[in-house]
């Protein structure tokens, strides 16, 4: 399973594995998201080493994937992380995506979570959560589009920029659950990409 390159209005958009060295670039896209927004529920942005530190704590199970442009810059990136540490919920993932501002409305978003959510049932997880603060139709209309369906709503759980935020949840189904499942495997196992 490796990342197409595929030509649109922001050129030909890459998609790859996210490394170390992308932690600027990704801290950089996200900070906006944190400091002006209520998209996140963060109050002060990741360093560069934060984010390295969440790439690297992925391990080998949780992908992070980065959009790139012909030039090699990161128009955005999605990932994958554990829904919770219970035993019980791992086969299930939580998965978000961030696209840079000059990006966005391009397909950015879409190019990852086509690339991810394939991967994600690849390796055998069965189910992709995504916490979606309310409002953000944008949001979305990404996750439906991808196959996501609302699925609940924590009411009024945050309080950032004077406000009290409510989160959707939207589910999506991956690998079919079976009697026996079978751990979810590496991503290395199944991305033959760049």
């Amino acid at each position: 399973m490796a990342g197409p390159a595929v030509r649109d209005g922001v050129g030909t958009v890459k998609i790859r594995l996210a490394a170390a060295g992308d932690a600027a670039a990704i801290a950089s896209i996200y900070a906006p998201y944190v400091t002006g927004s209520t998209v996140s529920f963060e109050s002060d942005p990741p360093t560069q080493g934060d984010v390295r530190g969440r790439i690297e704590g992925g391990g080998e199970l949780y992908p992070w994937l980065v959009a790139v442009d012909d030039g090699e810059r990161i128009l955005g990136y999605a990932y994958a992380c554990a829904f919770r540490t219970r035993p019980a919920y791992r086969f299930a993932v939580e998965t978000s995506v961030y696209v840079d501002a000059a990006a966005q409305r391009r397909g950015v978003g879409n190019r990852l979570y086509a690339a991810l959510l394939p991967l994600l049932e690849a390796q055998g997880f069965t189910q992709a959560i995504a916490a979606i603060t309310l409002p953000n139709a944008p949001s979305v209309r990404l996750h439906e589009a991808h196959g996501f369906g609302r699925a609940g709503e924590y009411r009024d759980v945050g309080y950032k920029l004077g406000q009290w935020l409510s989160v959707g949840l939207w589910q999506r189904p991956l690998a079919r659950p079976t009697p026996r499942p079978q751990e979810p495997r590496p991503v290395a196992a199944v991305w033959d990409g760049p």
